[in-house]
């Protein structure tokens, strides 16, 4: 049988600062009610001023290395999925790699915004399958907090700061990654972006001035277009795979809103009780919020042998992505 891609340890971790919705009405012209009814949000999680996303990544690794039982020094490969890293350059990896001191690691990074953790997931099978790599650690991690304008009513409820963590090993069994689904849409980049700091618009006092250094975002046409791409994205993995939704023993989403959330499920005949929400806890932490949930799902006992799992995710770019594990 080839091999595919098998995740054999989860790791995740998010900082002590709790802001929750009650703190924001003090700032803004919003309320809890309001927050909570649009998005599922009570509160979020904000780094120190001492933090950055390789900070996070480092705790997330180290726990999802200790569930495998992997030693640093015998992952072969970092890949780091994030929107936020540390600097332009180096690559996050590249930070997370000499902290853990995995001195024989590869290390990138992989932008694919929130959809970023399952392009990685996507990447790493890829080396599992052409036996080029064999322990693989996949990090998600971001500091949204320091790319949010707080002074924005409709963006600054939804993001926070966390991390989580895979290790992905080869598999010659009847599990592991059994298909993944990835695409993009480039005509659709300005519903969610951030547009200062990179070549486009160097930083400079204009782009301060405008603003541009925090992420913008067209709420409701995002919402409708994720409902929509969501269902057909998830229904795309069901056929590759021969499978029904009622075969899914628990749906992984992306914790960018609940209605969202609820909407998909709803959409496919899946109860709530088959879907892991944690949006409640975290708000939306991009391509952290699916490795942070399912590490979760794993630590609490919802994730048995041979369960079907099933991870989406729709984010800036456009892009979305969806990838079936059988655990």
């Amino acid at each position: 049988m080839q091999l595919r891609g098998k995740i054999t340890g989860t790791g995740s971790y998010a900082p002590e600062r709790i802001l929750k919705n009650f703190d924001l009405e003090k700032s803004v012209d919003t309320s809890d009610k309001w927050i909570t009814e649009r998005t599922g949000i009570k509160e979020r999680r904000l780094v120190k001023a001492s933090e950055a996303a390789s900070d996070l990544g480092v705790k997330a690794a180290k726990k999802a290395l200790q569930s495998s039982g992997i030693k640093a020094n015998k992952i072969d490969m970092i890949i780091v999925a994030t929107v936020s890293g540390d600097m332009p350059v180096p690559s996050t990896a590249s930070f997370i790699q000499s902290r853990l001191g995995a001195k024989h690691a590869a290390a990138f990074d992989v932008n694919a915004a929130c959809s970023g953790f399952l392009y990685g997931l996507s990447v790493a099978d890829s080396f599992i399958r052409s036996e080029s790599y064999k322990k693989i650690l996949l990090v998600g991690t971001e500091v949204l907090s320091r790319f949010t304008d707080w002074e924005d009513r409709s963006t600054c409820i939804l993001f926070g700061d966390a991390a989580g963590a895979v290790v992905i090993e080869p598999s010659d069994k009847d599990s592991g990654l059994m298909s993944v689904q990835l695409h993009s849409n480039g005509d659709m980049w300005d519903l969610l972006y951030l547009p200062g700091g990179g070549s486009r618009h160097p930083s400079s006092k204009e782009t301060l001035k405008k603003r541009m250094h925090f992420i913008k975002m067209k709420g409701n046409e995002t919402f409708k277009i994720a409902v929509r791409t969501l269902e057909k994205l998830v229904r795309e993995t069901l056929k590759a795979n021969k499978i029904k939704s009622s075969d899914i023993s628990l749906l992984i989403p992306h914790q960018a809103n609940l209605r969202i959330i609820q909407a998909t499920a709803k959409r496919l005949n899946l109860p709530m009780d088959k879907v892991i929400v944690n949006i409640e806890k975290y708000g939306n932490t991009s391509s952290a919020s699916i490795p942070m949930a399912l590490d979760e799902a794993v630590r609490t006992g919802r994730i048995r042998k041979n369960d079907y799992i099933l991870l989406e995710a729709f984010g800036g770019g456009l892009t979305w992505a969806s990838a079936l594990v059988k655990w």
